[in-house]
């Protein structure tokens, strides 16, 4: 099932987090009204009882990087 997968990169050397824009992860059902895979051709109202037209919950990623944020790195790169 298409759903949005949402990323908040967290960098454990400085405590900072970064969240990512959504993205839009589709799948192949031609049975899904989002996925690509979905018939052009496939319409209300036989489209609504047949295929399905709301997207699962979001993938909620929160990966823990062992390594300075972006901002703190430039704020480095500009003390030098």
């Amino acid at each position: 099932m298409c759903c949005l997968r949402q990323v908040r990169n967290v960098y454990t050397q400085c405590g900072h987090g970064v969240t990512l824009p959504d993205e839009m992860i589709y799948c192949e059902n031609s049975k899904c009204r989002w996925s690509p895979f979905h018939s052009a051709t496939c319409r209300p109202p036989n489209c609504l009882r047949t295929c399905r037209q709301n997207k699962t919950f979001p993938q909620q990623y929160n990966p823990h990087i062992n390594a300075l944020c972006p901002a703190c790195v430039a704020q480095q790169q500009q003390q030098q």
